[in-house]
């Protein structure tokens, strides 16, 4: 059986990462590693957690394909002037026919809900992203 751990961690770190950039739109803003997947424990060397290298790697992986943007990392804590792009804005604010921004759902679902309402809602906001 196929251990998917990781890809229910990096749902939970992009619905972060989007929210925390929508509450702060328009304005740039630095993110920090730790403020999405919480406190980090690096070893005896000075190397971060896989669990901190994942969160990292889902903010370039976010850039890359075009749902943020920022200017750099700095080192592996943070990313500078990070913002959410165009359409991940118009998608976020977008709302459904219930009335609920795809922002709030996104927002309830992270504090309370569970990883496969999460995965269905990521997914789902992925796929009318699609460039």
């Amino acid at each position: 059986m196929l251990d998917d751990l990781h890809i229910h961690d990096f749902y939970r770190d992009a619905g972060r990462i989007l929210l925390a950039l929508f509450q702060q739109f328009p304005a740039p803003a630095t993110l920090y590693v730790e403020d999405i997947a919480g406190p980090d424990t690096p070893d005896e060397f000075g190397l971060h957690s896989p669990r901190h290298l994942a969160c990292l790697g889902a903010m370039t992986w976010l850039k890359e394909c075009g749902y943020i943007r920022f200017s750099q990392l700095v080192r592996q804590e943070a990313v500078e002037e990070a913002a959410l792009s165009h359409h991940s804005f118009l998608l976020m604010v977008t709302r459904g026919e219930d009335g609920v921004s795809n922002a709030e759902k996104l927002d309830r679902i992270v504090r309370e809900g569970s990883s496969p309402q999460l995965e269905e809602l990521m997914v789902a906001l992925m796929k009318r992203l699609e460039h």
